[in-house]
């Protein structure tokens, strides 16, 4: 399984070639004789909603560095996706919250970028629920309160799909 494209078998070293398997071509080694499945990533991201509005980072990184979004980022390889939302939500902005206060709010799949594939795993928890005061980490160069009426209004750009991530938990926060 890889992530991108490969030239070379990542179990044997030999070249691949393509080969129409279950209705589409895919990787092949033919050394091995095993398909090279390519498969998305996963993400995770935690909106931390309160009377402020939606706590946001402004990213200090590629993808989309200088566009807004929900705390969040990879999956490693021993982690629930609700472990992974609450350390990227600590990484980025030195909140910290238990997952199990956290809610499941949505998923969405977003298109390739430099040739990866993610799919995220969206989840919102209460302001009143995490410990510490947010403040910019390494990855972002700024985090902030916003509402979405107050997002649309400071002219800021969100990262694709984040714009209906926060509205998503705005109208969550809302309606409780």
């Amino acid at each position: 399984m890889t992530t991108y494209s490969a030239d070379y078998c990542p179990y044997c070293g030999a070249a691949l070639s393509d080969r129409h398997v279950d209705g589409r071509d895919r990787q092949y080694c033919p050394d091995c004789e095993r398909v090279i499945w390519r498969n998305p990533v996963p993400t995770a991201s935690l909106a931390v909603v309160g009377d402020s509005g939606v706590l946001l980072t402004k990213r200090a990184v590629e993808p989309g560095r200088g566009e807004w979004a929900v705390p969040g980022g990879h999956l490693e390889h021993e982690e629930t996706p609700e472990a992974a939302a609450a350390r990227e939500l600590e990484e980025e902005t030195g909140l910290r919250a238990d997952r199990d206060d956290l809610v499941l709010l949505d998923t969405f799949t977003a298109e390739p970028s430099e040739g990866k594939r993610i799919v995220s795993i969206g989840y919102l928890v209460s302001a009143g629920a995490v410990a510490g005061t947010p403040a910019a980490s390494d990855e972002v160069s700024a985090v902030g309160w916003f509402t979405p009426s107050e997002f649309e209004a400071s002219g800021g750009t969100f990262l694709a799909h984040h714009d209906e991530r926060v509205r998503k938990a705005w109208t969550w926060y809302e309606e409780r």
